[in-house]
């Protein structure tokens, strides 16, 4: 048998180790004891400061008017300055009335494009959209629809060429969220409004301005953190939103020989009507806590997102990537 025998310095020097690594481990488990009591802090790293939870406590009837949220979502980006990136080109946003659509849409027209904006039925955020659209100089046109309806889609891209005279910007993201305990509670009825508006309108929307769309123009889809992480409580949504990943890159690559790239923006929790209108208001007074930066994005925080990959200047050799603006790695 090996010989166990060691001199009285190997020993001595044996335990000196032991006792400093059991010194830094406590040492370690003390500071970790302290941080987890402490309360997460939410990190602001941006040219001004942005709301942090508790966020306000209120419930919306679907589809959300932003006029009505107490805390206003934040979406002129005023320390964004255009540089011309889509002078003289014509979008389309679906979804644009409020939210994110509302602030992709203000940065275009900052950036030199006119806006077309189709929405649901918020006729009053819509009109905001377009005041501010106007203000940045450009022209804005706004078209109320069911982006489920091929034929609406077909006569929504009929209608911004008509006035824009091109498209040359499709945003598809338009969207549909209803949280659910377990799967047994999503409805049919549910799966289907959430599969047709999600997934569906991307299709009808991208199918029915391509024919308007050449080399140089541009097709980005709203995926969003649940498509690549999933959500336990929004089932259908999350599948929808790995759809449109998965979607983008294979359009992507359908569309190259054609000259026209397809991305995708993944964003985090971000302060929109989107998610007052789905949770309990006190759920909504805590929405973002849980993400990396310990509070929601807002809405001018994501759409410099769409000016990069839309802009021809920026995004030329970008094709078929899902662009995560989730605050963090985790969303």
């Amino acid at each position: 048998m090996p010989s166990t025998k060691s001199s009285s310095r190997a020993r001595n020097g044996a335990k000196a180790t032991v006792e400093r690594q059991r010194a830094l481990q406590a040492e370690a488990l003390a500071k970790a004891a302290k941080a987890a009591k402490a309360k997460k802090k939410p990190v602001q790293a941006g040219a001004r400061k942005q709301p942090k939870p508790p966020m306000s406590r209120q419930h919306l009837d679907k589809p959300g008017l932003e006029s009505e949220l107490q805390l206003q979502p934040k979406f002129l980006a005023p320390d964004y300055i255009g540089s011309a990136k889509l002078k003289g080109l014509s979008a389309l946003i679906t979804g644009g009335d409020s939210g994110i659509g509302r602030a992709v849409a203000v940065l275009f027209a900052r950036e030199g494009a006119d806006v077309a904006i189709v929405y649901l039925s918020e006729h009053e955020d819509a009109e905001v959209t377009a005041e501010h659209v106007q203000a940045e100089g450009q022209r804005c046109v706004l078209i109320p629809g069911d982006v489920r309806d091929p034929k609406f889609c077909e006569e929504a891209v009929a209608a911004t060429v008509k006035s824009f005279g091109r498209l040359d910007i499709l945003v598809n993201n338009a969207a549909f969220q209803q949280h659910a305990m377990r799967l047994e509670d999503v409805s049919p009825a549910q799966l289907a409004e959430t599969l047709e508006t999600n997934i569906g309108g991307y299709f009808n929307m991208a199918r029915a301005a391509l024919p308007h769309m050449g080399q140089g123009s541009s097709i980005i889809n709203s995926g969003s953190e649940t498509g690549l992480l999933g959500s336990k409580h929004l089932l259908d949504y999350s599948a929808t939103k790995g759809a449109i990943h998965a979607f983008t890159k294979s359009l992507a690559s359908n569309l190259l020989p054609r000259g026209i790239r397809v991305n995708a923006v993944a964003p985090g929790p971000v302060w929109t009507p989107l998610n007052p209108a789905d949770k309990t208001a006190k759920d909504v007074a805590t929405f973002g806590q849980d993400s990396d930066m310990g509070r929601p994005a807002q809405p001018e925080e994501v759409s410099p997102a769409y000016v990069f990959l839309a802009s021809p200047t920026t995004a030329s050799y970008i094709n078929g990537i899902i662009l995560p603006v989730m605050g963090g790695p985790s969303g």
